[in-house]
């Protein structure tokens, strides 16, 4: 009996130390969205949320294993937000309209304070190597591969081709959050035209190793 009491008293502080979790990485996406994730810190965080700023500390150590965690689950945030949705659509055009329109919506009434969260950050740490720099950049890699799959299934373009496609597309998708941060709307209409001129005129082979040159550059 005693041993059972026991069990169930850990699997508690396990779902308590879950939630907590949860509430204190939701919170740190929407602070690091604003003030990029060098400005986390576990007493704001604590501070913010009615927490002890060693209880927090415990939860990850070290604040770059906040940072990564922090990295992770906006990743998951949006995932569930503009990608799941997404999907539900048909594969190639209408699910690429379908992602963007999610993102337009996503940058539009932002899911985080400070808008997207990988605007916010990338550059911070595109030269220092390490979990988070990985955890920031797997993202984002992970979405061009799936703007890019669904390039290649609307166009039928090569994987290459594609691939330019998707870089394309998600720089005009970065340029449009900057714009829509600076109260222009004009830039949603201009990330739908790029979409449909993507759609209607593949990147083909021969534009290929101009396209590259120019990305090297």
């Amino acid at each position: 009996m005693s041993e059972t009491t026991d069990q169930e008293s850990g699997d508690r502080r396990l779902l308590r130390g879950a939630r907590s979790r949860r509430t204190i990485l939701r919170r740190a996406v929407d602070v690091a969205s604003v003030e990029g994730l060098d400005g986390l810190s576990f007493g704001a965080l604590a501070t913010g949320l009615g927490l002890s700023k060693s209880g927090v500390q415990t939860l990850f150590a070290t604040k770059e294993n906040l940072q990564t965690a922090t990295a992770e689950h906006a990743r998951k945030v949006f995932d569930e937000a503009v990608v799941r949705p997404a999907l539900s659509a048909g594969r190639g055009a209408a699910r690429l309209r379908a992602l963007v329109e999610a993102w337009i919506g996503y940058a539009s009434e932002p899911l985080f304070p400070g808008g997207c969260f990988w605007a916010a950050n990338q550059a911070a740490f595109d030269g220092r190597p390490g979990p988070v720099h990985d955890a920031l950049f797997a993202g984002q890699r992970d979405w061009r591969r799936l703007l890019a799959g669904e390039v290649r299934h609307a166009t039928g373009a090569s994987p290459d081709a594609a691939a330019l496609a998707a870089f394309q597309l998600d720089a005009v998708l970065l340029a449009a959050n900057t714009a829509l941060r600076c109260g222009d709307r004009t830039a949603v209409d201009s990330v739908r035209q790029v979409t449909e001129a993507l759609l209607a005129t593949p990147i083909g082979a021969a534009q290929q190793p101009h396209l590259e040159k120019e990305l090297s550059d």
